[in-house]
């Protein structure tokens, strides 16, 4: 049995370097180092960039619970609506781990808790939290 070649990608070869650089940035957003987030940020990585789930630093940040971090993501761009790979958004994760700072945050910035899958509003709804179900309209 014979294979035909691979075809070659367009795609540079990826440095170890970079990825290992990624993880750092990844793991100081996780757990809260908000001057270091914001200054690689202001150095030139993404404000968006995204790990291999699709997390982006505003999720690590959301999701456990940095509002510091949350906010200097945000004013410096952010995307407060972006999903993972599983549909769901740094506001949903807020929700689903009690973060009433990090959601403050995420709202002031225009979040909406009806984006993702499941939605803010959904998870309000699974873990019974009605006082976010009212306030999310839903």
């Amino acid at each position: 049995m014979t294979h035909a070649p691979m075809p070659e990608s367009d795609e540079p070869p990826h440095d170890p370097e970079v990825f290992m650089l990624a993880a750092k940035i990844f793991d100081l957003a996780r757990h809260g180092d908000t001057d270091t987030v914001a200054a690689y940020v202001d150095a030139g990585v993404p404000v968006n960039l995204t790990n291999d789930k699709g997390d982006s630093l505003l999720m690590l940040a959301a999701y456990h619970g940095h509002p510091d971090v949350v906010r200097t993501l945000l004013t410096r761009g952010a995307d407060p609506d972006r999903p993972n790979d599983k549909g769901q958004t740094p506001l949903a994760a807020a929700v689903f781990k009690g973060g009433d700072e990090v959601i403050e945050a995420l709202l002031d910035s225009g979040a909406d808790p009806r984006a993702g899958q499941p939605s803010a509003v959904d998870t309000a709804r699974m873990f019974e939290k009605a006082e976010l179900v009212a306030r999310f309209g839903g």
